[in-house]
């Protein structure tokens, strides 16, 4: 059995079911790690303030890794371990054009979610019914973004962007890449978009943690089911795809577990780590 200390866990479609619970037994699997000494962390694309308390409140939870590995910290102290934010010049250029493409914007900045007024008031029909709620209580809503960037430009960890159609978020997206090469795009979710600085992913954040603990690659693992999770899954020792994952996801994975709603993170944590 491999010697697995540090379990990176995805969160939406992974730890949780579609009934955003984690149950009973994916619970018990992750106390029992924690009870173990094992590292278990949530790695997301959210902001570490959006990161579901049922997760962070398990005991031994101490770590979460944040805006797809541009950020992760200490929950405990609020120190954050690895930062990786944008280039100054590379974050205003980026909203420049993400701004004329319409959609919904959520911009991370020191581990808060950020967007205008205006743009939550006339794009919030663009956001899955099961995350309007998420939403509303974690997006900081500012009149003037501009203001807001040229204060804090030197910290913007991420842009998150979801279209009304898959035609529209493809455009931005083909745009982006053609503007500013090598910035790290990934989809978490039908019509979204999320934009990294160049280098910066789940992965990068999982195994620069790993060093910070003085643990091997060979000793992490990490679960998820969508575009997000890929460099996190083909950093880590072990790779796990949900049994929800999309195709690309369950092709670069070293093994399959269950889907979200019948306990797929359980089944790996008690298969590969306890």
């Amino acid at each position: 059995m491999q010697n697995i200390r540090l379990v990176a866990l995805d969160l939406d479609g992974t730890v949780f079911n579609d009934k955003k619970e984690i149950t009973p037994r994916t619970l018990a699997a992750l106390r029992a790690a924690c009870a173990q000494g094992v590292v278990v962390l949530p790695a997301t694309g959210r902001t570490a303030s959006g990161v579901p308390a049922a997760f962070t409140s398990i005991p031994g939870v101490q770590y979460a890794l944040t805006s797809n590995g541009a950020s992760v910290v200490n929950l405990h102290t609020g120190e954050q371990l690895v930062n990786q934010p944008f280039a100054t010049e590379d974050a205003l250029k980026i909203y420049d054009i993400l701004e004329r493409g319409g959609g919904m914007m959520s911009i991370f900045i020191g581990g808060k979610s950020y967007t205008t007024r205006a743009n939550a008031e006339n794009h919030m029909d663009v956001v899955p019914e099961n995350l309007k709620e998420y939403f509303r209580t974690t997006r900081i809503e500012v009149e003037d973004m501009h203001a807001t960037l040229r204060a804090h430009a030197h910290e913007i960890e991420k842009y998150s962007m979801i279209y009304h159609t898959e035609a529209e978020r493809d455009a931005a997206w083909r745009e982006v890449e053609r503007t500013y090469p090598g910035m790290e795009l990934t989809s978490s979710l039908p019509r979204n978009m999320e934009i990294n600085a160049p280098g910066v992913t789940k992965g990068s954040g999982l195994l620069a943690l790993a060093d910070y603990l003085g643990l091997a690659r060979d000793q992490t693992m990490a679960v998820g089911d969508s575009g997000n999770d890929r460099a996190m899954l083909e950093a880590a020792g072990l790779g796990v795809a949900m049994g929800n994952a999309t195709n690309e996801i369950r092709e670069i994975a070293d093994v399959i577990t269950d889907d979200n709603n019948h306990d797929g993170v359980a089944a790996a944590i008690e298969k590969y780590v306890l």
